[in-house]
């Protein structure tokens, strides 16, 4: 029974091809499996699924109104209107109308009470989108309106929280500040970030003979997003099957709110009988979806002569919007990460989930780590500020070192700690000193046009805050021709998690990637699954399938042993040959053609928890990380003080990821990372108006980052020979949050350009995001004055730019 495709090769052309060595394992470039797909179109994403001749389109109405009571809604008529099929109200929910992902407090449709402007009030299915659209704009929905909290201040001021606040405390920081040389106090806002995934939300629901649903939702998620539509059906788990192959992007956006469409669609697929798909035009996703959470963090430092930090105070104000969705994790990393890279032995960090009437913030890339470390880069330049310094020479002063100054406000040990090493190779490789001296000979003689530069760190933990969901499960099946098939818990957004699951698999049974398919992340196939998020995919859903494939080899080598007579050691797996020591050469494809002629199983599970980590949130301390990832960045810009205008021109960046799975995915990720990070502290500026609605609700008032925003000069290194001590996938590191942060070192050269322009020593101070305005501001404050020149049309310019 030969199931060969390819011409036999002789035991010589074996033996010469298993010397080659493997070339798409582990450690190698290999190219994203659907790189092809992506730039020619091919790839499929939910919309593009072909669509049934019965099919329904759905359309939600949401609120005009940050904060009322719903007095009146009549749908009746919505029928009127041609193509309407069906109106949900959240009376018409058979299940569970809360779809809280942790904690109480997301109702699907508003049942008496709206809370924020684009909450979903009913919503309509209809043969068209725009035929929904108009079913959905017939109906009569008369509201009471409340007051509404629209401002994180004043509801901090309030004390209006959506859960406990929270503090972690070592050492006795108000003793230690009040007998410091030097005390700096102050606050910082931190915009938000819209997640702007090139997809947006989107589901479409088959139903089945049994009263279940197929859901084929474009989520981080899908384990929750089968539970919520199993909550809201009233109906078991088993009914709801989820299918993800790929998303448009995600970035955390749909690691919780890719429910509410999928779950609305479910319930109007049940109760019509039809296929039904909702998938959110952008201004609509734009106003339904939470955002990454704005902050305003407050401080007190106290320090030495040297700049080294003797005490602190941090409290950490999260803006949650309207209901908790994840906000006590996203604020509890934010408080982990408030020393960053910095010893804090008196340290006091709290951290409060304040509630307004906008839309629930959730998960985004960094997930509270950004607007933690922000504070404390800020710190380091108004500290060196103050004494005059260098602030690269007050962070190396303040880093953690293995003098004693090696443990956490947590009470975390920092272990096999790079950062001094890096900081110093990347000061060195991109001549710091050397340019810092140029750019302030350049300030001098420039009145008009300054220059900045920072060199700044990144210590980002990897793991989920929430120890229960350090899990991972996977299934792979070996057939009789040797090829394989890949099954995991992780899902695909573009960030390349497949490719390099497949290349784990690849390595663990010696064989071409080519061999290996990987199929849609299937809740009948791995159950009970983590989302994608936290960093964590290629940690967790990579061991998973590793466990699962050498349990199969395992079978293998234990057959092969038995019946070529021959010890384990003899035994080995190269390149897709398979030798039995001088009993038997054949290839991989052969070997299990005659394991499954003998009754050997060729398909396992696998599964992986991470050791080692706990928190105990009572106590405030704990390991919540399994290892530190580190990343060190230099950037440095040009400032049109008359306009607040700027470009960066250069950034060179030096990243650890261990031993490198695929060093190209890799450093895709931390050129993606640092460009998105820009954009957050630079370009996206998120506005509402007074009346609590978004007014920048489309790509027309939000700018994230286009090409030309790309530095002139972008260098990027990963760190080389520095394999993790920790047992992670072949020793590899993490990849997908850290180098988001390494974009603060834009920001700080923001404000270390200002500060050539400060009159008085004035500490500059610019909010996030560093808009063109907001630079603008914060050079006429540190002026006191508006700056005068001599040449007319330069004052008649700076006249305009007001």
């Amino acid at each position: 029974m030969s199931r060969k495709t390819t011409p036999a090769m002789s035991q010589e052309e074996m033996v010469s091809q298993a010397k080659e060595g493997l070339q798409t394992g582990v450690s190698k470039s290999v190219k994203h499996e659907s790189a092809e797909k992506h730039v020619t179109g091919e790839a499929i994403y939910i919309d593009d699924r072909p669509e049934f001749p019965n099919q329904l389109h759905v359309y939600a109405l949401t609120s005009p109104y940050p904060h009322a009571k719903i007095t009146h809604i009549d749908t009746a008529p919505c029928y009127e209107v041609e193509g309407v099929e069906f109106v949900l109200t959240a009376k018409d929910v058979p299940g569970e109308l809360d779809i809280g992902p942790v904690l109480a407090g997301d109702p699907l449709l508003a049942l008496d009470e709206v809370s924020f402007v684009g909450q979903p009030v009913i919503a309509v299915a209809a043969d068209s989108l725009d035929n929904a659209r108009k079913g959905a704009a017939a109906a009569i929905v008369e509201y009471e309106e409340l007051p509404a909290a629209l401002d994180v201040e004043t509801s901090l001021a309030q004390k209006l929280f959506v859960t406990d606040s929270h503090t972690q405390k070592r050492g006795d920081s108000d003793s230690a500040i009040a007998s410091s040389p030097h005390i700096l106090e102050g606050a910082l806002h931190i915009g938000g970030q819209e997640h702007f995934y090139l997809e947006t939300q989107a589901s479409s629901v088959v139903p089945t003979e049994d009263g279940g649903v197929i859901v084929y939702c474009s989520t981080q998620n899908p384990t929750e997003v089968q539970k919520l539509v199993g909550s809201v059906l009233n109906t078991p788990m088993h009914k709801v099957l989820v299918d993800m192959r790929r998303m448009g992007g995600g970035f955390g956006g749909k690691e919780t709110q890719a429910a509410s469409p999928a779950c609305i669609a479910a319930i109007i697929a049940v109760k019509t009988k039809q296929p039904v798909k909702m998938r959110l035009p952008r201004r609509e996703d734009m106003i339904m979806t939470g955002k990454r959470h704005p902050f305003y963090n407050q401080y007190r430092v106290g320090f030495d002569d040297t700049g080294r930090i003797e005490g602190i105070d941090i409290v950490v104000s999260g803006n949650a919007g309207y209901s908790p969705d994840l906000s006590r994790s996203i604020v509890d990393r934010a408080m982990f990460h408030s020393d960053n890279a910095y010893f804090l032995n008196n340290a006091t960090v709290t951290g409060h989930c304040v509630k307004t009437h906008t839309a629930s913030n959730t998960a985004y890339r960094g997930f509270g780590g950004p607007q933690g470390m922000m504070t404390i880069e800020h710190i380091m330049d108004d500290i060196a500020c103050k004494l005059g310094k260098d602030p690269l020479e007050v962070r190396k002063r303040n880093y953690y070192s293995d003098d004693g100054r090696d443990e956490t406000h947590y009470f975390q040990k920092v272990e096999d700690n790079l950062i001094l090493e890096m900081t110093e190779d990347l000061e060195q490789d991109c001549d710091y000193q050397k340019r810092r001296a140029e750019i302030q000979a350049f300030n001098e003689q420039s009145p008009i046009l300054k220059k900045g530069i920072a060199l700044t760190p990144v210590k980002f933990g990897i793991s989920f805050t929430a120890t229960f969901l350090n899990q991972a499960g996977a299934l792979v099946t070996v057939y009789t021709d040797g090829s394989i098939c890949l099954n995991h818990g992780g899902t695909e957004m573009g960030q390349g998690l497949n490719t390099k699951v497949a290349q784990i698999v690849a390595e663990t049974f010696s064989v071409d990637v080519n061999t290996i398919q990987i199929t849609a992340t299937n809740t009948e196939k791995v159950p009970n699954t983590s989302p994608t998020a936290a960093s964590s995919g290629t940690d967790l859903n990579g061991k998973a399938a590793q466990n699962a494939a050498l349990t199969i080899k395992a079978r293998m080598i234990e057959f092969a042993r038995a019946h070529f007579n021959v010890s384990e050691i003899d035994i080995i797996f190269s390149n897709g040959i398979v030798t039995a020591g001088d009993k038997a050469v054949m290839t991989f494809a052969d070997f299990a053609e005659l394991c499954w002629f003998n009754q050997i199983s060729l398909a396992s599970t696998g599964f992986y928890r991470t050791p080692k980590i706990f928190y105990d949130h009572q106590k405030a301390r704990g390991r919540p990380f399994y290892y530190f990832a580190y990343g060190v960045s230099c950037s440095e810009i040009i400032v049109d003080t008359l306009t607040g205008e700027y470009r960066v021109l250069r950034a060179d960046i030096l990243h650890d990821v261990g031993a490198a799975l695929n060093p190209a995915i890799d450093i895709g990720q931390v050129e993606g990372g640092f460009i998105q990070g820009m954009g957050w502290l630079t370009t996206e500026e998120l506005v509402w108006n007074e009346a609590g609605a978004l007014a920048t609700s489309g790509p027309a008032t939000y700018k994230i980052p286009a090409v030309n925003d790309v530095p002139d000069i972008f260098n990027v290194r990963l760190v080389e020979n520095r394999a993790n001590p920790e047992d992670t996938v072949f020793h590899s590191k993490a990849v997908g949050e850290p180098p988001f942060m390494l974009a603060i070192s834009v920001w700080c050269a923001l404000k270390d350009a200002i500060v050539s322009v400060s009159e008085n020593g004035d500490i500059p101070y610019l909010a996030a995001p560093a808009t063109p305005e907001q630079v603008y501001q914060a050079i006429k404050r540190v002026r006191g004055k508006p700056p005068i020149f001599k040449d007319e049309e330069r004052r008649e310019a700076e006249n305009v730019s007001k």
